[in-house]
């Protein structure tokens, strides 16, 4: 099972997605944090150690892996694995990647590495940052990271079972097509 959290910076979503994952825990089930930022500066070590005491005593065994995710699948065998968060992994392949490799490539590669996880795990539950909406024009840079993060997103929404976007720490379960609203209703 693939579940897909989103909101905005501050919305709440990190925590919601630990509580979230604990829901699914069973006896004997591993659980797993998987951190994809790296600390970089004052500022990024603060966020760090938040989230550390975030899920303090919270039963899960937190890898650190900036890129290449897909080689996790081995740790994970079988367990509750929280990914946090997409917007990070995307930064660090897109930016520290030598090879440099064209977007639809960089894509499919970070899809690839997320099917990896899935296969491997019992959930995966995934969060990811709402960072389209503010309107602003950036550097090309940044608006190539931006695109990359949004088709990536996309694609996630396509894979996963459920999609949740938290607005100030609420919860809004959104359905995956207007079809299958539309299916589920006429079935009630």
């Amino acid at each position: 099972m693939i579940t897909v959290i989103t909101g905005g910076s501050g919305s709440g979503k990190s925590i919601y997605a630990e509580d979230y994952a604990m829901k699914y825990k069973k006896a004997g089930d591993a659980c797993f944090y998987i951190a994809t930022m790296q600390p970089y500066g004052e500022e990024g070590r603060k966020r760090v150690q938040k989230h550390r005491a975030q899920r303090e005593g919270k039963g899960f065994c937190t890898i650190e892996c900036y890129q290449n995710i897909g080689i996790c699948a081995e740790q994970i065998k079988n367990g509750i694995v929280l990914l946090e968060c997409m917007s990070n992994l995307v930064a660090n392949e897109m930016f520290q990647d030598m090879q440099k490799r064209n977007r639809l490539e960089l894509e499919n590669y970070i899809i690839q590495q997320i099917k990896q996880l899935a296969d491997a795990s019992k959930h995966l539950i995934i969060v990811t940052n709402e960072v389209f909406s503010d309107g602003i024009l950036y550097d090309p840079e940044t608006m190539d990271y931006i695109s990359l993060l949004g088709a990536v997103n996309q694609a996630l929404m396509q894979m996963a079972d459920e999609v949740v976007e938290v607005v100030y720490s609420i919860p809004v379960y959104l359905t995956k097509s207007r079809k299958s609203s539309i299916a589920k209703s006429n079935k009630q």
